[in-house]
């Protein structure tokens, strides 16, 4: 029936209910109710309008209504954000509409300023009654809920407090009656407790530290180690026995999860014969099981500051599917021939049993491709890694002769102490070891993506679509306008096309922030049952193969690589072909969930770092400009905002061309990549602020005759 609606609106472009009733040859009472329904919920989801004076309905798209979702300020004014990459609409306390934090709202536009748009809310299409997080507090004798995101306090009648007082961090949910008024469903623990920050947005995301008892039973059927019994019964079923292979594995120092394990040998004809070795978790975890139920609904596990909330139980994570060292591992291997370019020539992807002979870190091996020094236990494993350096190199080569974009790494390595307090931050650096295992596992993903395909049976796979045209143009025209000179289509229609004019950029100092921007116009990576590429890597096809121990879309891969190896029928066919597509943007949702909430605590511990840093000089990239300021980097990944109203000696406006704010006297300007020295006046761990000042050079100048003068 909506499908049918839709169609006929497209024809007609707004229509009464009777001329639909009329079109659609409708005749009985409980046919028009059908109808009446149908345009309610299409209606209520958003779809289509219903304009009050004309009695008449028409597609959203056709009307002068946008639709959104709200953010709002603790101030009572408050951002529509869109679905699409359009700017947030703000929206004036006095045209809110009684719309609530997060709430799916219609609204029009007041204007369409291309800095500052405003809009005015008409509807309200769907309440948000999602949970929420925040912290307990007390006015006068009435206790609310401040949202740790920023929006209205929620008043929690006494009777709806659950045993939570003033000072707690809990989760609220609001009450169904369009007011804010909520419930208590969960004490998380004090704000001042260790490790209850983190915790916070750990909820907030709706990820659980903890699995459930009906998961953990579960686990009692799964061993702790592989018998010989079963062992010899998965070799006899057609397993391969690879424990005879000089196999190991390569991981940071503290990783407890081992998905991937390496083996490389050179055969009689000159080629490389590279394995790449996953753990079978799918070996364990079953289809249908509560475990499996819980593991698809994290979708991947979250990798935080001082902790991982895991995807599986750390019986399986750290445990039976770990490729521990000299322990017998079940394994899915994907076994490739590879010549002198780089071409996979010949592959086979099979069930095995692997035994690792060395868990190394990528520190060791870092000493030993880079500096030639080689640490106890490594000396005879030597010859294997320069050989799989030899192998990196000539990958690598082929990965950027295609197209391949090497985006320099703004991610933060953050260390903390026994109770969680921030002590240092640096940029994390891929060195050899880590580029070895990224070329080995994207090669392996390629060709396991790849053997699906090509026989045209239903895949999962991970995409990445051209860059936005808007957003890419942006970029090129700033470039123009700042000077930096680059030759390069107008046009990009290749990763190529992005990677030249990259390329022109690599010896500027700012190239990390240029690297950035060119990063704010690409499509996010996403899982889809169709393949359409990944731009980023320049691969035609590639998925997502190596990781199942945190990821469930390589878990899914693994699945059908039995299904379509071991399994072959129609039924299952169809099955995986009408599934695939929920599973992949549900595991689409979770994935930018847990990236969402790995930021928002890194942002957090960078505040609470920066907390023991006031009045310290810092030299920094402008990151970002907005009318309001502009965003400082630091060389640690702090980023901070310098207000405009704290710059000191001008009047400064906000050139958007530019990217720059622009002294309406001294015409001085401070651009995107310049940069700065600031000094720090201000960091709020509970809101994530950093602010920066200008450090004025004669201030510096000052310093420095002082400091002598001290020294004498």
């Amino acid at each position: 029936m909506k499908e049918i609606i839709i169609d006929k609106l497209i024809e007609n472009n707004s229509l009464t209910i009777m001329e639909l009733n009329d079109m659609l040859g409708l005749t009985s009472i409980n046919e028009y109710q059908s109808l009446q329904n149908a345009l309610d919920s299409l209606v209520s989801e958003g779809t289509l309008y219903y304009s009050e004076k004309k009695k008449k309905y028409l597609l959203l798209e056709n009307s002068h209504l946008m639709k959104g979702n709200l953010i709002l300020n603790e101030k009572g004014f408050g951002f529509i954000v869109l679905d699409n990459d359009t700017k947030d609409v703000y929206v004036n306390e006095k045209n809110i509409n009684g719309a609530m934090d997060g709430d799916l709202v219609l609204f029009e536009y007041l204007n369409k300023d291309r800095e500052r748009p405003e809009g005015k809310i008409i509807k309200t299409i769907k309440r948000n009654y999602d949970p929420l997080v925040g912290e307990v507090i007390k006015i006068e004798n009435d206790y609310f809920v401040k949202p740790d995101r920023k929006g209205i306090n929620i008043y929690i009648p006494r009777d709806n407090l659950n045993g939570a007082v003033e000072g707690h961090k809990v989760v609220v949910e609001p009450l169904k009656d369009g007011k804010r008024i909520g419930k208590i469903i969960k004490i998380i623990g004090h704000k001042n407790d260790v490790g209850i920050d983190i915790l916070s947005f750990v909820y907030d995301y709706n990820f659980n530290p903890t699995f459930s008892p009906e998961v953990i039973s579960e686990l009692d059927s799964i061993p702790s180690y592989l018998t010989d019994e079963e062992i010899n019964k998965e070799l006899s079923l057609g397993r391969k026995d690879l424990r005879d292979r000089e196999i190991f594995t390569i991981d940071g120092a503290d990783t407890k999860d081992i998905d991937d394990a390496i083996s490389l040998y050179k055969n009689d004809d000159g080629n490389y014969v590279l394995g790449v070795h996953i753990a079978d978790v799918s070996y364990y975890v079953k289809e249908g099981s509560k475990l499996d139920e819980e593991a698809y609904f994290r979708g991947t596990s979250v990798y935080l500051v001082d902790r991982v909330l895991p995807m599986l139980p750390h019986k399986l994570s750290n445990g039976i599917c770990s490729l521990n060292e000299n322990e017998d591992r079940f394994a899915f291997s994907c076994e490739m021939v590879i010549d002198d370019k780089g071409n996979v020539i010949h592959y086979d992807i099979f069930k095995s049993i692997i035994r690792s002979n060395k868990k190394m870190t990528y520190e060791e091996v870092n000493m030993i491709l880079e500096e030639n020094k080689i640490s106890d236990g490594y000396k005879k494993f030597e010859d294997t890694l320069r050989l799989m350096e030899e192998l990196s190199k000539i990958l690598r080569k082929k990965m950027i002769a295609r197209g391949y974009i090497e985006f320099e790494s703004t991610e933060a390595k953050i260390m903390v102490d026994e109770n969680c307090h921030p002590t240092h931050i640096e940029a994390r650096v891929q060195r050899t070891g880590e580029e070895l295992i990224e070329n080995f596992m994207i090669v392996a993903n390629e060709t396991v993506a790849s053997s699906i395909y090509y026989k045209n049976l239903p895949g999962i796979y991970r995409v990445h679509d051209k860059p936005d045209e808007k957003r890419l143009g942006e970029f090129m025209k700033f470039l123009s306008l700042h000077g930096y000179v680059v030759n390069g289509k107008n046009k990009i229609n290749s990763p190529k096309d992005l990677q030249h004019i990259l390329q022109q950029l690599e010896d500027v100092p700012e190239v990390r922030v240029l690297h950035d921007m060119a990063i704010r116009s690409q499509a996010k990576a996403v899982y889809s049952d169709v393949n359409i590429g990944h731009f980023g890597l320049g691969s035609k096809c590639y998925s997502h193969f190596t990781s199942p121990i945190r990821r469930y879309p390589d878990l899914i891969l693994h699945r059908l690589l039995k299904d379509y190896n071991y399994n072959y029928s129609d039924k299952i066919i169809n099955e995986r072909r009408s599934e695939l597509p929920i599973e992949c943007e549900h595991c689409s949702i979770r994935e930018q969930e847990a990236q969402n909430c790995e930021r928002d605590v890194d942002k957090m511990k960078k505040a609470e770092y920066m907390m023991d840093h006031i009045g310290e000089i810092y030299e920094g990239i402008i990151s970002g400009v907005q009318e309001f300021g502009f965003f400082v980097e630091l060389d640690n990944t702090v980023e901070g905002l310098v207000k405009v109203e704290n710059i000191k000696g001008d009047y400064y406006a906000f050139n958007s061309d530019m990217m720059a704010l622009i002294g309406k006297k001294s015409k001085n300007k401070y651009s995107f990549g310049d940069k700065v020295t600031v000094k720090v006046v201000r960091a709020d761990k509970d809101r994530s602020e950093v602010d920066f000042e200008i450090y004025d050079e004669k201030e510096k100048l000052n310093n420095k005759k002082n400091n002598k003068n001290n020294n004498k």
